[in-house]
């Protein structure tokens, strides 16, 4: 049962609501409503000028009403009153078709008319940096290979740890955090949830970990690639399916390749078939191309894909299926819309389980080292003008997304590649100035 919001807030102390909704490019949009007037909120909505934000609207549209949705509130555990809760936008008392949370909604619903209950985790990586975010924030972290460093993530205890407290004191279940593959780079984890529910936490997450990164002098940033020669932050996604109750996973059976059912299968299949077209959701940036696309680190690997392969426990592929009943899809990037990240991992899934998509041979070589040897495996667009382009030719894959959040996504995206087409670098300067 929904939480009544005026009630609940009495109960914990909360004076304020931060009503809240991402847009397309997955920038976070806020009003701070006091508590004595949420009830209103909750029926009708606090209003937003959507043209104002990454939505494809003008300023002649109506209000967008951001209305709560109260099974999603959480109290922020560093400013307790205070809570922030996630919204569905709706215009003229209809959803509004190409807002994320509602994608993503709508494709759990199609997903439970097929019987199915998908559940992700999410593997956030990110950046500490200084405050100005002209460098990591840390002098001392200089490692060649500086992943799962000791020092390293104990000089970051206090911001780490406070993150990590707090995720346990909401429930999340965090199990581990880590210094990652680059200088200033961490990973922190918490455990599965259903789809919808482990995007809002991501969405949260982000929120909360650039608050609290703030808090203590720094600035945290998901950029996929901030730094030349590092490695870059990904956002992998870990996928499982269940029955409806919860109670069976329908990826796991031990009889066959990898744990993985017949079903499951299918599902993967849909991940590899429309592979190319995710790029542009999953890695939804110009910089996002720095990471997939990248040479050689400084620390001796990308960790990131290039090809649309899959294999079993092996971390050089787009896809590695650890054990039996999940599959990891490793492709998307810190950049990634929390929301249109697990709506294009469903989308994709659903026809493949619909199609009974077959996912194609599987490779269990080093990619990194030999995956020059592997013939006829499409390989991941190059930068976010072909992974539009890769977009824009599925058409099984827009309809599954709604062909109104396509045609926005599509227009703003281009939009936003012809604006860095049209920026000037030093680099240009620098070895044409001469010619």
């Amino acid at each position: 049962m929904a939480k009544d919001l005026a009630k609940w807030a009495k109960e914990k102390g909360v004076k304020y609501f931060m009503i809240s909704y991402t847009d397309l490019f997955g920038s976070q949009r806020a009003k701070l409503v006091p508590t004595q007037a949420i009830n209103d909120m909750a029926v009708d909505g606090a209003g937003f000028a959507g043209f104002a934000t990454w939505l494809d609207l003008t300023p002649a549209h109506p209000d967008l009403m951001a209305v709560p949705d109260p099974d999603s509130v959480i109290q922020l555990p560093w400013k307790k009153d205070v809570a922030w809760v996630a919204a569905r936008a709706t215009m003229e008392e209809k959803l509004v078709d190409q807002a994320p949370r509602n994608v993503l909604e709508r494709l759990v619903g199609e997903a439970a008319k097929e019987g199915l209950r998908v559940k992700t985790g999410v593997e956030p990586e990110f950046f500490i940096l200084n405050a100005d975010g002209s460098g990591v924030s840390d002098a001392y972290d200089t490692a060649e290979k500086p992943c799962y460093d000791q020092q390293a993530v104990m000089r970051r205890y206090d911001v780490i740890s406070e993150i990590c407290d707090y995720m346990l004191e909401l429930g999340w279940e965090a199990y581990q955090n880590d210094h990652e593959d680059a200088i200033g780079q961490f990973e922190m984890n918490w455990k599965y949830d259903d789809v919808l529910q482990t995007a809002d936490k991501h969405s949260f997450f982000k929120f909360m970990t650039k608050s609290i990164a703030e808090k203590h002098g720094f600035r945290a940033t998901f950029m996929p690639k901030p730094f030349k020669g590092l490695t870059g932050s990904g956002c992998h996604a870990h996928i499982s399916v269940w029955t409806l109750d919860g109670k069976t996973n329908a990826f796991a059976d031990k009889s066959k390749e990898l744990g993985l059912s017949d079903q499951g299968r299918h599902f993967l299949g849909g991940i590899m078939k429309h592979a190319s077209a995710l790029a542009a959701i999953c890695n939804p940036t110009v910089n996002s191309y720095k990471r997939i696309n990248a040479p050689r680190t400084s620390s001796g690997a990308t960790w990131a894909p290039n090809t649309v392969t899959w294999t079993g426990n092996n971390r050089t592929h787009m896809v590695r299926v650890p054990g039996p009943g999940r599959f990891e899809l490793r492709l998307p990037d810190g950049a990634a819309n929390p929301y249109l990240m697990q709506a294009v991992i469903l989308a994709a899934g659903l026809d493949g389980v619909r199609t009974k998509a077959d996912p194609g041979r599987r490779y269990d070589i080093d990619m990194y080292q030999d995956g020059h040897k592997v013939k006829g495996a499409p390989k991941l667009p190059l930068n976010l003008l072909d992974a539009l382009r890769e977009y824009d030719k599925d058409k099984t894959l827009k309809s599954m997304m709604g062909d109104e959040f396509s045609a926005a996504f599509l227009k703003l995206k281009h939009k936003e590649w012809n604006d860095y087409c049209s920026h000037f670098s030093a680099w240009e300067t620098q070895t044409t100035l001469d010619i």
